[in-house]
């Protein structure tokens, strides 16, 4: 009979403490080609003999000195080893309520003694034939799990990447450049950080930031790139690229794109209710939009543009704290300052080309 398994390959674990028993065992599947076998008369020594080695099945007694079957079942349960052998039970019992025992304590069969030769090799041979296919299973399943991770990972990295270079683009359009957004979105990220956002939170705000004018995009050139003041009504338009942005960025259920368009929505919005699209003040202003508003102004003032000279940074920072409570949170004011050598570790990191 064809088998998934190469006998001389099956590792096999008996466990009895009549040296007799495990004598006849040994003889009775040594004829049939199991090479591998391994005969254990202290019980005690079950759990260290198996954890050394791959085993595909247990044949276990159950009455024995020190751990009788029950304990050892009971051992073998505690690892938690998702790919546990089967476990056959070698009993002279023939009880109902002894056998049913057995089997809700792990065991997956039992071999009534004295050991029929011919019950004992089928019984074997389809245990082997069960976790060997079982295995098979299990393996594909590891090999699938791993191979759509590898894919998710994937396309992870392609939106990342979209998503930056529409980050990018609304950059470049407004006479910005891409370090920009590098800078100000690992601000951002430091500054949730600071305050206790975890991990996978720190990462999405990484990646979302980028977007905050990705509205912009919507904004006529005329005024997007009008190098002087803008006029009452040229300033009510420039202000829709907020608007804009959360349009461009809304209808899409994924953290990343929910969480860019709340900070292109709102990171323009101040702490006294002055700021844009809505007037929110306080708390009614998303997290996300404030932590953008500071690391946003922060590096724009500290920034040369076509049109300004980069701010000295212990000017910037006086702008900073001189709008605490007023444009800025002052509880992320506070972190800002107290984590102020690392944003301008962050700064030099991701500094402007030189010409």
């Amino acid at each position: 009979m064809n088998t998934l398994y190469k006998k001389e390959f099956a590792r096999i674990l008996i466990v009895d403490d009549e040296p007799v028993n495990l004598k006849l065992l040994d003889k009775m599947l040594s004829a049939q080609g199991y090479s591998n076998l391994v005969l254990v008369q202290d019980s005690r020594q079950v759990l260290d003999v198996y954890t050394r080695q791959c085993t595909d099945l247990i044949l276990l007694d159950i009455n024995m000195p020190h751990l009788d079957g029950f304990a050892v079942l009971e051992q073998l349960k505690s690892l938690d080893d998702p790919l546990l052998p089967p476990v056959v039970i070698l009993t002279a019992q023939h009880s109902q309520d002894f056998l049913l025992r057995a089997l809700n304590a792990g065991a997956r069969d039992f071999i009534t003694k004295p050991f029929d030769r011919n019950e004992l090799l089928a019984r074997v041979r389809n245990m082997l034939d069960a976790h060997t296919a079982y295995r098979l299973v299990h393996d594909q399943k590891d090999v699938l799990d791993e191979m759509v991770q590898i894919r998710t990972d994937e396309l992870r990295r392609t939106r990342l990447q979209v998503v930056q270079r529409l980050g990018r683009a609304a950059e470049y359009r407004d006479n910005e450049t891409g370090n920009h957004i590098l800078r100000m979105s690992h601000i951002s990220a430091l500054l949730a950080q600071s305050i206790g956002w975890n991990k996978d939170d720190c990462e999405l705000m990484l990646h979302a930031s980028p977007m905050h004018d990705i509205g912009k995009i919507g904004i006529p050139d005329h005024i997007l790139l009008k190098p002087g003041k803008f006029e009452p009504e040229e300033w009510e338009i420039m202000k829709t690229h907020a608007v804009i942005g959360a349009n461009i960025l809304e209808d899409d259920d994924s953290d990343l794109m929910r969480c860019a368009g709340e900070i292109a929505l709102t990171h323009h919005e101040k702490w006294d209710g002055s700021g844009y699209p809505y007037g929110l003040s306080g708390e009614a202003i998303p997290l996300t939009g404030r932590i953008a508003a500071l690391a946003d102004v922060f590096d724009a003032l500290t920034s040369e543009r076509p049109y300004k000279k980069a701010w000295a940074v212990e000017a910037a920072v006086d702008l900073i704290k001189g709008h605490s409570g007023t444009h800025f949170d002052p509880d992320l004011v506070t972190v800002f300052m107290e984590r102020l050598p690392e944003i301008l570790t962050i700064r030099d990191r991701f500094s402007e080309p030189k010409a």
